[in-house]
């Protein structure tokens, strides 16, 4: 089967995935972690990507980003993983390939679903039992956005929007956990993911289109009825 067509636009926000090569681990300590970190800050900066959110797991990694030109994604994340994977070979003595593939995709419709992908993001290592609350994982976005730490992310505009100073801002973020997410855009934003499919309602997916002239494809919604997507 052909690989189906990326299509990146400029100034939406799209959310990433990325996973080792048979589901192997990709960061082994905390070094890792923070060297991959490093790489994101420099490149995504060179190639003109506005990171709001991520989260690395063990065997993978999310973000959420806007990229300024079309090609920005891909170049950031084509260098981002040939270097970290450069890095994790000389360190560990290793041969062969880290990542698995190409990287997924999704599309993110701003008003709707963008903060809902934000803390799908960083509720990735609560919902695999890692730790209990998000602000004890140490290698995710949550601390900055919730707790206004320092840090090189580009805070989206409907994150913006929820409060008129950073203060606000955060406490406004921090309350949005409070609640669990929702089951049926749990498994929306996993399915939309695996098929790289846009996260948007039907009005939102026929309006890119036309704009752009591009086919988006579109993704069911309600529960699955099994399990067959990762956290």
């Amino acid at each position: 089967m052909p690989r189906r067509a990326r299509h990146y636009i400029a100034d939406q926000p799209y959310h990433i995935v990325q996973r080792g090569n048979n589901r192997a681990a990709c960061f082994m300590e905390p070094e890792n972690y923070q060297c991959y970190l490093n790489l994101w800050r420099e490149l995504a900066d060179r190639y003109g990507v506005k990171v709001h959110a991520f989260c690395l797991m063990t065997n993978h990694i999310h973000f959420l980003a806007t990229p300024t030109e079309a090609t920005s994604l891909s170049n950031t994340l084509k260098v981002v993983g040939s270097r970290y994977a450069q890095y994790i070979n000389v360190k560990y003595k290793r041969t062969g390939t880290l990542w698995e593939g190409r990287h997924r995709a999704s599309l993110i419709q701003s008003e709707r679903y963008l903060l809902i992908c934000y803390r799908y993001i960083e509720l990735n290592a609560v919902r695999a039992g890692m730790v209990k609350r998000p602000e004890a994982y140490a290698w995710s976005s949550y601390m900055a956005n919730a707790w206004e730490e320092k840090s090189w992310l580009v805070p989206h505009q409907e994150y913006l929007r929820l409060g008129e100073d950073r203060s606000g801002r955060a406490y406004a973020y921090r309350e949005l956990f409070r609640s669990a997410l929702v089951e049926d855009d749990l498994h929306l934003l996993r399915k939309a993911t695996h098929y790289n499919y846009p996260v948007g309602d039907d009005g939102f997916c026929q309006a890119i289109e036309e704009k752009y002239g591009i086919t988006l494809g579109n993704v069911s919604r309600g529960r699955p009825r099994k399990k067959m997507y990762d956290k």
